[in-house]
């Protein structure tokens, strides 16, 4: 699925698979240097930039600039953030994977299993956590590509498999005693002031923006995510590059329950549903940011720091707790919408 819901029925043909627009891109783009391009690429940024001096100068939520306040939605928000990053390459691509929260949470619960249970050393732990993301993807992957089934029910299947998984092992209760010191440490440890888990993130988000926009795999994800019928026609690999699409997200997802495990210190019978939707929030908000209409990793950045801190300014301000779900729904809502009104509006343009 993309961020203007490309059809595989598309019969547009696209003449050079290194220069094949984006998702969505079946018309061409108003002018990054007009007022409007500009508008559009950096609205969300603008708004974030907003909201964040409000509450900084707002004298109820007086603890909001806080060095201690940022850090600690920065850590608070490595697993979602990670989760974000991680559901960008199916959805470039033309696809939805709904098992990613699931994924990482299960990895977190098999980490803290490890080591509680089988006294495990954390290495064996971090290879496991992300092995385990790699094969929930491969599967994924197989399902989609080889036997042709929906994504969205494909993945949805395995979330609610992965949950039941989670909840026979935990028999719904905490794991908290025998987690490595070494890995709750990290997410303490501060590099030039940012939190060591943050760090990790941003390797993440340098890498992923890199690969999608920097290779030729990363236009080929966005050829095939507008047509595949024609990725396929000028000799795309389809299949394949759709299959490692489920696979990337997976492992990135089993590495944010690792890190999710370092945060919190324990691993709990959630099934992973309290990290997916704020992600998938953020990614759609992002889709309508830095390259509007389309899934991009620097506009998800925006929209997982836009999200995080806005709900933690509402909250210090006094708002009652309930605002997180009800602002991370209407965020999806809006995102949702925007994202699809951009793409309509660019089709209509053309």
């Amino acid at each position: 699925m993309s961020a203007t819901a490309p059809t595989h029925d598309d019969t547009k043909q696209t003449k050079d698979p290194q220069q094949a627009e984006p998702a969505g891109s079946a018309v061409r783009r108003p002018s990054t240097h007009s007022l409007l391009g500009i508008a559009e690429r950096y609205a969300l940024l603008a708004i974030f930039v907003a909201i964040f001096l409000f509450f900084l100068l707002n004298p109820a939520s007086a603890n909001f600039g806080n060095s201690a306040n940022i850090n600690t939605v920065l850590r608070g928000q490595t697993a979602v953030a990670m989760i974000a990053i991680a559901a960008v390459f199916p959805l470039v691509a033309g696809n939805m994977d709904f098992s990613l929260g699931a994924t990482a949470a299960t990895s977190s619960v098999i980490s803290a299993g490890l080591m509680a249970n089988h006294g495990q050393p954390l290495v064996v732990c971090v290879l496991a956590s992300i092995a385990f993301g790699a094969l929930v993807g491969l599967f994924n992957g197989v399902m989609v590509t080889r036997f042709h089934l929906d994504s969205f029910v494909t993945t949805l299947g395995v979330s609610t498999l992965l949950a039941g998984v989670i909840q026979w092992y935990t028999h719904g209760q905490t794991i908290y005693q025998g987690i490595s010191s070494t890995l709750t440490d990290f997410s303490y440890t501060k590099v030039l002031g940012i939190p060591g888990v943050t760090v990790v993130v941003l390797a993440v988000v340098v890498i992923a923006w890199f690969v999608l926009a920097q290779t030729p795999f990363g236009r080929s994800l966005y050829a095939i995510g507008s047509n595949p019928t024609s990725a396929r026609l000028v000799g795309l690999r389809v299949q394949r590059n759709v299959m490692l699409t489920f696979v990337v997200s997976g492992t990135i997802a089993g590495a944010a329950g690792l890190l999710r495990l370092a945060v919190i210190g324990s691993a709990t019978s959630d099934s992973g549903t309290s990290l997916l939707f704020p992600a998938l929030a953020a990614v759609f908000l992002g889709a309508a940011a830095i390259k509007p209409g389309f899934f991009n990793v620097l506009g998800t950045v925006i929209g997982v720091l836009f999200v995080a801190f806005t709900v933690n300014g509402l909250t210090l301000s006094g708002v009652d707790s309930a605002v997180q779900n009800v602002f991370n729904g209407a965020a999806l809502l809006i995102a949702v919408g925007l994202s699809t009104y951009l793409g309509m509006r660019r089709r209509a343009r053309g």
